[in-house]
This record gives C-alpha cells, structure tokens and sequence, in this order.
C-alpha cells in the first residue's frame, strides 16, 4: 500500500481505515482459536504461505476455479509439454477432460479424479495418442505391462533352400509304400536297399560301398542301423532279420520267424524290433541264441511302422489296418490303442524335446498328422497336410517336423511345432516320396522316391549357429549314382 498506518494489533491497514472499522473485537475469539493452532513458539498469527497457482496441479484433483479454466494461455508457456506428459502419465481421458470448459458440457462427474476412473491404472486405450511421440504409450506399456509395440519385432521366417544340394542316382529304388530301404547312420554312412543289394554310402568322402546281395530269390525290404552306428540290420522279402557289421561288411546274425517280408525295423538299445506283412512284430535279442524273445501280436494287416521312444520305454507301431498302437517293455499287450487314422500308419516320429509326445502320419485316405500323448492316450492336434503322409522326423536341433508326401503333390514340408505353421515346402521328385532319413548332425535329411533318386536337403539349422548348413566341395550340385 502507498501509505499504511501501523497499528499496535500488528495490522496494516491503508488509510483512512482505523481498528474501530474493523470490528476485530467481534472475530477476537475466533481469530485465537485459529492461531493456537500455530507453532507454540509464536505468540502472533503470521500470514500462511501460498504457492504459486500456475505452478501448481489443482486441476488435476478438480479444486481450480472455473474462472481459471478460461484463462488465456501465455505466450512461452510449457502448457503443450504439460498436456503431453500427462498423456502419457494419465492417459489421453486425462487430457480432454482436463481441458475442457465449462461449456463443454463436461461436469465434475467426468473429472478424470471421479469414481469412475482409476488415473494410476495403465489404460489400454490409445487411440488418441501419436504412435510417433517419444513419449510413445508402447514405452509406458498397457494393462499386461508391455504393449505389442514394445516387443520385438517378429523375426522373418529361416530361408530353407529350395533346391537339393546333391541328388544321389539310385536304380532299382522300389515304389513300395510298405517299405523302408533308407538309413543314416550316426556315423554319417548311408544304407540304401537297392533290388537285391544293400550299398553303403559315406557322406564324408561319398564313397560307395557294396555291403550284401540277397541274390535272385530274395530282396531288401527294410534296413536299419543300430544307435552306434557300427551295425546295421536288414529285413528281407522271405521274413528273415540279418545283422551285418558295417565297418567290416560281415554277416553276424541270420533270425527267423516272420513268415513273409520283413518290411520294417526299429532298434533301441539292445532291443531290434521287426514288423512283417504277417501282421505280427517279433522282438529280437542278438545276445541269446534263440531267433526272437517275444512276439507282440496286435494288428490286424501288415506292420508298416515301427519307432523305439528315446528312452526305450515304448515301442509304437503303425500298420495298413489304420491303427497306431504303443507297446511297453512288459506287457505284450499294446497299452494304447489309436483308432483315429482313417488310413495305413507307416509315418511315426518321437518327439526329442519332450517325453511321451508321439505323431503319425496317415495315407491317402487320412492325409493328417496327428500328435498323441501317450501317457493318457490323448490325440493333441491334428493337421490334415493334403496328400498322403509317407514319412515323419522330428528334428533333434528344434522343435520342428519334416513330413515326405505322396499322392498327390509328392512334396516335402517342414513344420513349426506345436504351432504347425509351415516353415518350407519343397518339391523336386517326380513320384511319392516314400524314405526320409536325417544326418548325424541333425541339419541334413535324405528323400528317397519312386522316381529312383536320393535328394540331400538343408533343412534345419544346427544346434549353436541355427543357421542352416552351407553346401561344401563334398556337397556339390553334380548328380551322381549310388552304385
């Protein structure tokens, strides 16, 4: 004021204005009361503090004056930041409402401090924000606490090439369904049944060797190697099992009892396994002297399938009378019997990554892969892949599959799982794709068809890289024969 009179109340009153004005008389008591509310140590009331309202949120708790929503903005104001970090920090409800005015006919009861909103709580509605702020909602996150923007972008499907890095000539390769004349052994040797004749092939110098001829009577219906690789075991049309040494190219072991071929064989660890079109599966042990131990009786047409688990503790069986059936060490009764196959189950692969997880494959009349848990007999999925199933492998590197196809497209395709998206399909044999075999590394898969060619392909990354294997001097395009 220009002139205040100091008075002894401690007031300063403009002039012109005495204490008589003033009636503190009448407010004396009141005025004591509010000042015993103050520090003891102060026998006068002092003036309380006041912040400064324009640094101050009161609109964020509905307490500023309606006037005050009016006010023009002054120039070099921070009001855009302000608006912006609220946004981001309340949601973009918190800033239309905030800035409405009165006229907008938008009372306290859309205040964003009202009942019926959570300002703290993360909203999932962020349509009116810009994708493009630094501030962006995505770096806030949403009610699970990261939006789909945070994440990581989706990686772009592994490149599978599309061609054969090596096709292999194989004469006399037989369009038989029921048959299974190729295997790859862990020491990266190759055993294909050709006719009368069994030929090793090894991958490291791509020697070829003959291993055995049946002779003019007889032919190769079925080979299979052991786990170590030094044995290798070959199933003929007159149902008799031979164990060769591989490494020396001997005869070891000639067992009998199948009355006819012997079209499939599966070793576990000690256990050699063999399914014959008499529709009966003998197990072999070739530490004792008699021909089989047991006799697994089950099916009712030819045993085309036959898989060991990893652990040796199931044995699963697929057969022309559509059935899968799962078999255990001690009972020769199947444990599980799957009827769901509307076709011959020759296709059978046990999941390296997880216990009990069993697929089959149908034929033409089925056309589905299926996947089975077998510790309670469940069907898990189905997909129907639109031709004829004739071979599974489930790849030891990731958790993906290979199916090999016949009527009617004769393609080759690799699966995602347990999503079963498609990975690749790959087409190059002119018949049905009827032997599959993977290497030692786990990368590599051999197709063997009716068209009497063995193709290599690239199709799984290995196991520290995950990059698929890039083609060597020996793996070059040249085609040349098996024999």
């Amino acid at each position: 004021m220009e002139s205040p009179q100091k008075l002894k109340t401690g007031l300063n009153l403009p002039a012109g204005m005495n204490q008589t004005s003033l009636r503190l008389e009448t407010f004396s008591s009141s005025f004591r009361g509010i000042s015993s509310l103050s520090s003891p140590s102060k026998s006068t009331c002092s003036d309380r503090f006041i912040p400064c309202r324009s640094s101050s949120r009161l609109h964020a708790f509905d307490l500023q004056d309606k006037e005050s929503t009016t006010t023009p903005v002054k120039e070099g104001g921070n009001e855009a930041y302000s608006r912006l970090l609220k946004s981001e920090l309340f949601g973009s409800d918190f800033v239309s409402s905030s800035c409405l005015s009165p006229a907008g006919n938008q009372g306290s009861a859309s205040s964003p401090m009202s009942p019926c909103t959570n300002m703290l709580r993360f909203k999932t509605d962020r349509s009116n924000s810009s994708p493009n702020s630094p501030f962006s909602p995505s770096i806030l996150g949403n009610d699970n606490g990261l939006s789909s923007d945070s994440s990581p972008p989706p990686k772009p499907p592994r490149k599978v090439p599309k061609t054969p890095h090596k096709v292999l000539d194989a004469p006399s390769l037989q369009d038989d369904f029921y048959l299974n004349v190729v295997d790859w052994s862990s020491q990266n040797v190759l055993a294909v049944g050709l006719g009368t004749c069994v030929y090793l092939w090894t991958a490291s110098n791509s020697k070829v060797t003959k291993l055995c001829d049946l002779g003019p009577n007889d032919s190769v219906c079925s080979v299979q190697w052991t786990r170590e690789g030094s044995y290798i075991s070959v199933g003929t049309s007159h149902g008799q099992v031979q164990v060769w040494d591989g490494t020396q190219c001997k005869r070891v072991r000639t067992m009998g009892g199948h009355q006819t071929r012997t079209g499939v064989l599966a070793w576990n660890s000690r256990i050699l396994s063999s399914g014959s079109r008499d529709r009966n599966i003998l197990q072999h042990d070739i530490r004792v002297h008699s021909d089989y131990v047991s006799k697994l009786v089950g099916h009712k047409s030819e045993v085309c399938g036959l898989k060991w688990s990893h652990d040796d503790r199931e044995l699963a069986s697929g057969g022309n009378d559509n059935q899968l059936l799962v078999w255990n060490n001690h009972s020769q009764q199947p444990i599980l019997k799957l009827t769901e196959h509307t076709a011959a189950v020759k296709a059978i692969t046990w999941s390296p990554h997880q216990s009990s997880l069993l697929a089959s494959g149908g034929g033409t009349a089925d056309r589905c892969i299926r996947f089975w848990n077998t510790t309670n007999g469940h069907q898990l999925n189905s997909i129907d892949t639109g031709s004829q199933v004739c071979n599974l492998a489930w790849s030891k590197n990731v958790n993906e599959i290979v199916s090999t196809h016949g009527y009617s497209q004769n393609q080759i395709m690799v699966w995602k799982y347990p999503s079963m998206a498609k990975v690749a399909t790959l087409t190059g044999h002119s018949m049905r794709v009827l032997y599959l075999a993977t290497s030692p590394n786990g990368q590599t898969i051999v197709t063997g068809a009716g068209d009497e060619t063995l193709r290599f392909w690239n199709v799984f990354p290995s196991v520290k890289m995950q990059t698929p294997v890039k083609d060597t001097g020996l793996w070059s395009l040249g085609r040349t024969q098996i024999r």
